[in-house]
């Protein structure tokens, strides 16, 4: 999320904090156009859809194994893994990254 918000009872834009912009600040939120706030919203969006499948990731990693270790007399994940062709392993390489990778932060253009 963007660390700033727009005062409709004053007309300016502050930091989360309270804290107002500056005249510097100002002036420059007030030069963003309707492509460049389109674009942010289009970022928002897609940092909001990683969040969403970074937050579905155990239940997905869950559903995603299942089917191997019914294949499975001993269920270990390296045994999993055995059976799994190229396209699932990174499937599950992505999942699994999902889950122990740190959250990646909101920063403008990541996304």
């Amino acid at each position: 999320m963007a660390d700033f918000k727009y005062r409709s009872d004053t007309n300016t834009w502050s930091h989360r904090d309270g804290r107002p912009f500056s005249k510097e600040e100002q002036d420059l939120a007030f030069t963003a156009t309707r492509v460049e706030f389109g674009e942010v919203r289009e970022q928002l969006t897609r940092y909001q859809e990683y969040m969403r499948t970074v937050e579905e990731a155990p239940e997905a990693l869950q559903l995603f194994l299942a089917p191997f270790m019914e294949q499975l007399s001993q269920n270990t994940l390296g045994n999993a893994v055995q059976l799994m062709t190229e396209d699932e392993r990174a499937e599950f390489d992505r999942l699994l990254g999902l889950m122990i990778h740190p959250v990646r932060p909101f920063a403008p253009y990541t996304f």
